[in-house]
């Protein structure tokens, strides 16, 4: 039930309770207080009236009888105490004084050495009347006596009544305006965070650039301003790059379907020979190919946001991955007129890693050195150990990229300049899906680039320990200068 309470009012009924608590506390101990101290008067007044006995007793001459003393003490008390409380025994068992009152509730009274203790002190009730008792021995002249006294409560219980009262009607109106404060104090500590609901009330995908008013508080509700701001931006940040994201795919997605569709209706718009039908069908096939290429990257793009692109890491030796990426590409670059080298380790350089993952890597940058390196020029890959770590790298000797464009770089659909070589542009999603790659096992792709001398990219793993059935040492099927024949 409380749970679907508005938070003020759970807030005004937390406060309420923790205030009726202490005011309960608070009023009870006041209570305590005020009967101890009206008992401690009544128990002083008991002495002390016991004290006046004793006085008057100690005045009486010695050669007094008891029956003289009696008269006595009964001419005084008569006077003075006939209406209270009073009843004196002495240890022959003779009554010196006897109260009315006392004498219709406690007809009889222990003598001094029938006592167990020496002061006693209680309550009891005569008729209407709470009377408060003291029964004590007391000594005069050699001679005991037991002296019972009272007074009655009266007036200090109707002073405790009335004092109760009292205190738990300050403490029902405290406990109102308590609540009714609290309310206020809740409602007026909770409106900035109802600003806030309104405005993000107003937040739509279509003014995801709203932020929501920045508190200067310095307190937790300032906290919550500032994170939820910094979270609009990841969302805005987010939708844009989806909605970017979808457009570029559908302008990638277009170029070459609009292409496909071209040829195929040129070619069948007239008779052809069949050299024409071949030549159409090597388009349709690099073109079909171009569309393979940039729809299995947004699909591996897709899984990577959807975090279902799965790397399935194994025990890889890095040098069998350099020897047989090298073997593929080096026709490719001597097709090109490029100088093509390979640097590897003599020994096996043993990591944890998926072998496709790291294989699209190197493939991913040796294509953009290729597609960028003048003919001519140096395009090395390597592999070298760093401490505890091997790292990987693809270097060239291009035109290089300015620092402007080295911050874009790994940015989806990127592209800086126009290929060297190529049948077509690339999609600008390799660097992205290769950093991926990198920051999956754990290390990130390095790029240290000067304009007009080339580039380097570049990433680093941990060595791990070999597989016992591994050899120590590589044999390659390079020469001695470590290129390619």
């Amino acid at each position: 039930m409380m749970t679907q309470l508005p938070l003020r009012i759970r807030l005004t009924l937390w406060y309420s309770t923790a205030f009726a608590v202490a005011v309960f506390c608070f009023g009870f101990a006041c209570l305590c207080l005020v009967h101890r101290a009206v008992t401690d008067l009544e128990e002083n007044e008991l002495q002390q009236r016991v004290r006046s006995v004793h006085r008057f007793l100690e005045v009486r001459p010695a050669q007094e009888t008891p029956a003289q003393r009696r008269d006595a003490i009964t001419a005084a008390y008569d006077v003075s105490h006939g209406a209270k409380w009073l009843q004196v025994i002495d240890d022959h068992g003779n009554w010196l004084y006897r109260s009315p009152h006392v004498a219709e509730v406690y007809p009889q009274l222990a003598t001094p050495q029938q006592l167990k203790q020496s002061s006693s002190y209680f309550t009891y009730i005569a008729g209407s009347a709470h009377v408060r008792a003291l029964i004590e021995p007391i000594t005069v002249n050699g001679v005991r006596y037991t002296v019972q006294t009272g007074l009655t409560l009266d007036k200090s219980l109707a002073l405790l009544s009335n004092f109760q009262m009292q205190l738990w009607t300050l403490a029902a109106l405290g406990l109102i305006a308590a609540s009714l404060a609290g309310y206020f104090m809740s409602r007026k500590a909770l409106s900035p965070i109802a600003a806030l609901a309104r405005e993000a009330q107003r937040i739509n995908d279509r003014n995801l650039n709203i932020r929501l008013p920045a508190l200067q508080t310095r307190d937790e509700l300032a906290a919550l301003s500032a994170t939820l701001n910094q979270m609009l931006e990841r969302i805005e940040s987010g939708y844009q790059a989806v909605r970017s994201f979808t457009a570029n795919a559908a302008h990638e997605l277009r170029t070459p379907a609009s292409l496909l569709h071209a040829e195929v209706e040129i070619t069948l718009a007239f008779p052809r020979d069949v050299s024409y039908y071949r030549e159409s069908c090597e388009k349709v096939l690099r073109d079909s190919a171009q569309m393979a290429r940039l729809i299995d990257q947004l699909l591996a793009l897709a899984r990577m946001d959807a975090g279902t692109e799965i790397l399935h890491m194994e025990l890889l030796n890095l040098n069998e991955l350099v020897e047989e990426v090298g073997e593929r590409w080096h026709d490719r670059f001597s097709g090109a007129g490029i100088y093509f080298t390979v640097a590897g380790e003599a020994t096996a350089s043993w990591v944890e890693g998926d072998f496709v993952g790291l294989k699209r890597l190197l493939d991913t940058l040796l294509e953009n050195a290729w597609r960028y390196t003048p003919s001519g020029r140096l395009v090395t890959i390597s592999l070298r150990s760093v401490a505890q770590h091997a790292e990987l790298s693809v270097c060239d000797t291009g035109a290089g990229i300015s620092q402007e464009i080295q911050s874009k770089i790994f940015q989806r659909f990127s592209r800086w300049a126009e290929p060297l070589r190529g049948d077509f542009s690339s999609s600008g999603l390799g660097l992205a899906l290769a950093k991926w790659i990198a920051e999956r096992h754990h290390s990130s792709l390095i790029l240290k680039s000067t304009p007009g001398t080339g580039s380097c990219f570049s990433i680093s793993l941990k060595k791990v320990s070999a597989p016992d059935y591994a050899t120590h040492l590589f044999t390659s099927n390079r020469d001695s200068s470590g290129s390619y024949a």
